[in-house]
Parts: structure tokens; C-alpha cells; sequence
């Protein structure tokens, strides 16, 4: 495999999720003698960058990539074009619909958001007003947790979703947005957050206001695990974008081997909270890659 180039596409660099999956990425090339090329939009999140940046990786002729869209369909030329230059691409977090992929690699957003909702019910005692902190408009992730969070409240007779705001999965927005929704003095019991990063800005304005309520959210990142333990986030999930990219960027590499890979990888995840956090208590670059026969049975 030595000589392989691998394009890595992720949405920003503004969310330590996405640090996380260049991270495994590189630490599955390295160990394979693959090279990675990564291609970040300055703007986070930015469609026409994402575009752009797909253009230059046609023309730098990488042997694979390993791709998340920053928008459900705004990519779909962009796919058409390196699926044209006869790149095979791992579509990892963001499920596309359209276009050609050696696999799709990620969790069940739905199923999570429905574990982690169920989790913040239980704790606030089945009843209560609940807001909903959803991610990028556009973005898969985003709208299977928050349908995921729905569902879940209508299995709760006293669970009422009093409002749902967009954070953009960034905690500047969601601290911006955590402080207009307070000004406009709406009782809530209890906050359910897209990812971990924009629960932590909604933490921080919920504190400067003197309030306590209960907030979970998802990737279990290690900030997100200093807050569970010092009793600030009630839990989250490990929605592991580092674990993804390593049995992404395997996957590429095997399909280059001529290797047969599945057509979905989908990893499984787990609601962590005080009681069981020890596994995630170490910074990202301490975080081992799954084996891929753990995860590929």
C-alpha cells in the first residue's frame, strides 16, 4: 500500500469531532504506508469550499478518498465528479444517497438519539418541558438525532418539546442561541443538544445565568467527559468520529487491495455518563483505532 494517496474530507476545524476523524485517518494511513491528503473548508461547514475543494482533489488524482458532504444534496455533482475520475470514495457520518461508494461508515443517529433522550426522561422523572439544540440544516447527522429526540418525546406523555433551535453543531452559535432563547424567558427541565460541543456552550451561558438543568449530548468527546465528571453534562454518546475514520480509511485501503469490504459499517455506541466514563477519560490522541474485525464481522 506503500504510495497510496488518500483524500479526507471533513466539514471544519471548528469541531473537535472532526479533529478527531483526521486524526484516525492519519493514524491509519501511517500504520498502513498510506498518505493522507486532507481537504477542510476554511469556512466551516462552507458548500462552495467543499465543492472547491473536491475540484482540486480531482485534479491532485489521490488513488481514494474518504468523504463527509457538509450537505445532504449540495454534493451530489460534486460526487458525480469524482465517481467520474474513477476515485473511489468511503462516505463516512453523512449518509449521501447519490452517487457510487466503496461503503458508508458510521453509527445509527436515530437509534442513538432515541437511547440518549430516553436517558435525560428517566433522569428528570418522565415529565417535563424539553428544548431541542439541532446541528447544521442540511446535515444527516443533524436531522436523524433531532427526529430521534421527537420520537422519543412522543413516547413520553409528560415529556413536552417546548422549542427547537439550531445551533450549527458549534458551540459560538449555540452559546448565541442559548442566550436569545433565555431572554425569552421559556421554563425548560431539561436541554437534549445534537453534539457534545454545542452542550457545552449552552452549559456555559445556562451557568452565567445562574440556572442548573440537565443537558446531554453526543460524541463523547474529552471536554464533554471532563464536564460529565465534574457533574456539568449529564451524559453523552460515543459517536466516535475518530473510531469511524480509522475503519473508514481501512476500508479504502482494503478496497485498494482489492479486498472485498462491506457496503455499511455501521459502529455501535454507548450512553456514557458518571458511572461508566473511565474508557473515554484520555485526550483524543490516546484514543486507540478499533480493530477492524471487532467491527467488520
Amino acid at each position: 500500500m506503500s504510495g497510496k494517496t488518500i483524500a479526507v474530507f471533513t466539514k471544519n476545524r471548528t469541531n473537535p469531532a472532526y479533529e478527531a476523524a483526521r486524526l484516525g485517518a492519519d493514524r491509519t494511513a501511517a500504520r498502513n504506508g498510506a498518505r493522507i491528503l486532507h481537504f477542510v473548508p476554511d469556512k466551516p461547514d462552507d458548500i462552495e469550499q467543499q465543492i472547491a475543494l473536491v475540484e482540486q482533489a480531482v485534479a491532485a488524482r489521490p488513488d481514494a478518498a474518504v468523504f463527509v458532504p457538509v450537505h445532504l444534496t449540495a454534493l451530489d455533482d460534486s460526487v458525480r465528479k469524482l465517481n467520474a475520475a474513477g476515485i473511489p470514495i468511503v462516505n463516512i457520518l453523512n449518509r449521501l444517497t447519490t452517487g457510487q461508494f466503496v461503503t458508508f461508515v458510521g453509527s445509527d443517529d436515530y437509534r442513538l438519539a432515541r437511547d440518549i433522550a430516553a436517558y435525560l426522561f428517566r433522569h428528570i422523572g418522565g415529565k417535563g418541558d424539553v428544548l431541542i439544540m439541532e446541528g447544521v440544516p442540511g446535515a444527516v447527522t443533524s436531522r436523524e438525532r433531532a427526529r430521534g429526540f421527537r420520537d422519543a418525546a412522543g413516547e413520553w406523555p409528560g415529556i413536552r418539546i417546548v422549542a427547537t433551535r439550531v445551533g450549527d453543531f458549534q458551540e459560538k452559535t449555540a452559546r448565541k442561541v442559548m442566550t436569545d432563547f433565555l431572554a425569552a424567558s421559556i421554563h425548560i427541565d431539561g436541554v437534549l443538544s445534537a453534539n457534545d460541543v454545542m452542550s457545552l456552550g449552552i452549559i456555559s451561558v445556562m451557568e452565567a445565568a445562574g440556572l442548573s438543568v440537565p443537558v446531554i449530548g453526543v460524541n463523547a468527546l474529552p471536554e464533554a467527559i471532563i464536564s460529565i465528571k465534574a457533574g456539568k453534562l449529564l451524559a453523552t454518546v460515543d459517536f466516535d468520529a475518530l473510531k469511524i475514520a480509522c475503519i473508514a480509511t481501512e476500508a479504502a485501503i482494503r478496497h485498494l487491495r482489492g479486498e472485498t469490504v462491506p457496503a455499511e459499517i455501521i459502529l455501535p455506541v454507548q450512553v456514557v455518563d458518571r458511572t461508566n466514563y473511565q474508557p473515554w477519560d484520555r485526550p483524543l490522541e490516546e484514543r486507540e483505532c478499533p480493530r477492524w474485525n471487532d467491527i467488520v464481522t
